[in-house]
């Protein structure tokens, strides 16, 4: 659910090259500088994690939240069990059902005591009914947006204008997501917070991964967090000029507990219960994959960077990675746009012998047809070479929309994932295209973990079945790409973007023509 890219597509088809402004926001030196708090140690949950940490040297420990529903109480378990600080940093935070749920939980969590912290980016953020400003009016809450619009309008128009006026800045975003908890556990992966990415939507229901992390490797995204919370482009969330935050805050309680009341009645909350009675992963003591890991993360300074500057971005560390390949290469990605370089990189890698497989969407379910026009440049040459791509087949039974709004209805791959010789794993927000690499700010966990390797496998292969996914191949006697898949058990080709509507498909036709795969 990437706005951005719709809106730098308007903007680049109108005006954008009219507008190229460089303009910058004044350094936002209004904020106090805060640090993450130490790990706690006088909790039941701090001394279980402690124990199990102490039992594996300087090595931390992994569990893979593949359930949506999963991936949500789990986030509720870990605020309900803070007892010090909360710190959460996400790209989106969206403002409906299941954002009330977490604001709820993150409110009680500030009424015992607790210090939240919550850095967002502003692309998305959504303040209707003034819940989050009610949220920062609390003494133990303090939000904070990253690269703020210079006005709170709540209009589209409005911010399309700002972001055409601005687009050189605006148009890069803070993408990373984690969820820290007493600096003892954390939850790092593609999720944000909202109701498409825990399947509590109507529309899209995005097929994700996270882990929940403990170990070193917690301490260091507390420190990257603060890194990003103490930066320029950090933000305070201002007040409202009206000094009613009291009664702001008292309105809002009653809003979320009414819309949470809404919730636990819902048939979703119901499905919770039946799925998980035994209470989400993150409440659980069982058994945790162990290895040695590495949190890496973007610095901020990247979103003010001209050009590539690698010392900024974690693309060197995973080229590392990938470089280091002797067998194979499993890789999740929702949007796949690996430029001239990377392309040739990759069937150089298929020729030396490494096998290379890539799950991403298809035109029927991606949410993002323009960042689908910018992968098909480089789908033929790929499967010629020898790279293995799967596509996603959008949700049996469930529609596509016919225009490209940022949405799509029915499932959609919004993993990041890539797994090497079954051994090295990562996990994180970064996407295989350009906007990831040299635009947005990203960030992840790189891990050395047989067991949890096997895990995102797993979810690889499972996805990547016939039932489940297209698998794109070079036609040799059309010399064109052609996809193959089982319907009800049944071997079929396809000779064109199976399931795409025709509009979805002579949009792709029209943006393939623009020059604009480096905004993608």
């Amino acid at each position: 659910m990437r706005t951005d890219r719709r809106v730098v597509a308007f903007a680049f088809t109108i005006v954008c090259l009219l507008l190229q402004a460089c303009s910058t926001l004044p350094p936002s030196t209004a904020k106090a500088e805060t640090h993450h708090l130490p790990a706690a140690t006088d909790t039941p949950s701090a001394r279980y994690t402690h124990a199990e940490v102490n039992k594996h040297s300087h090595q931390s420990g992994f569990r893979l939240l593949t359930l949506s529903t999963n991936a949500l109480l789990s986030r509720v378990a870990l605020a309900d069990h803070a007892a010090h600080s909360i710190d959460l940093q996400y790209y989106i935070f969206a403002n409906d059902m299941t954002g009330h749920l977490m604001m709820q939980h993150l409110l009680a969590a500030a009424d015992r005591g607790v210090r939240v912290r919550m850095l967002i980016d502003d692309d998305n953020f959504d303040d209707k009914h003034d819940l989050f400003s009610a949220l920062n009016s609390h003494p133990n809450i303090e939000i904070r947006l990253f690269n703020p619009f210079r006005t709170r309008s709540p209009t589209l128009v409005s911010r399309a204008v700002q972001f055409m006026m601005e687009w050189r800045r605006l148009n890069r975003r803070m993408h990373n997501k984690a969820f820290i908890v007493d600096n003892n556990v954390a939850i790092i992966g593609g999720r944000n917070i909202g109701d498409p990415y825990f399947d509590a939507g109507s529309d899209t229901h995005f097929r994700d991964l996270d882990v929940v992390a403990i170990g070193p490797v917690v301490q260091q995204a507390s420190e990257a967090f603060d890194t990003y919370w103490n930066c320029d482009a950090a933000y305070p969330l201002e007040p409202k000029k009206a000094d009613d935050s009291g009664k702001r805050l008292a309105a809002a309680r009653v809003t979320l507990q009414k819309e949470v009341r809404k919730f636990a009645q819902s048939d979703y909350a119901q499905a919770v219960l039946d799925e998980l009675p035994d209470g989400p992963t993150a409440d659980k003591r069982g058994a945790w994959f162990w290895g040695d890991a590495q949190f890496v993360a973007d610095q901020p300074a990247k979103i003010e960077a001209d050009g590539d500057v690698p010392a900024l971005r974690i693309g060197p560390q995973l080229k590392t990675m990938l470089d280091g390949a002797q067998h194979e290469i499993l890789a999740t990605t929702p949007y796949f746009i690996p430029g001239d370089a990377g392309t040739k990189h990759l069937v150089a890698r298929v020729q030396g012998g490494v096998s290379i497989k890539i799950l991403t969407n298809s035109l029927a379910s991606t949410d993002e047809t323009a960042a689908h026009a910018g992968y098909v440049h480089y789908r033929k040459t790929l499967v010629e070479g020898g790279v293995q791509l799967y596509e996603l087949k959008p949700q049996p039974g469930q529609s596509q929309p016919t225009t490209s709004v940022g949405k799509s209805s029915g499932t959609s791959l919004h993993a990041k994932t890539i797994v090497v010789d079954d051994r090295e794993v990562f996990i994180g927000s970064l996407n295989m295209d350009q906007r990831s690499k040299l635009l947005n700010t990203e960030m992840g966990v790189i891990v050395d973990s047989p067991g949890l390797a096997h895990a995102v496998s797993d979810f690889f292969h499972t996805a990547t079945q016939p039932s489940n996914a297209y698998q794109v191949t070079y036609d040799s006697a059309s010399h064109d790409v052609i996809w193959q898949a089982d319907d009800n058990g049944k071997p079929v080709t396809f000779h064109s973007e199976p399931a795409a509507s025709v509009k979805r498909r002579a949009e792709v036709t029209l943006l393939r023509q623009l020059p604009i795969d480096s905004l993608l």
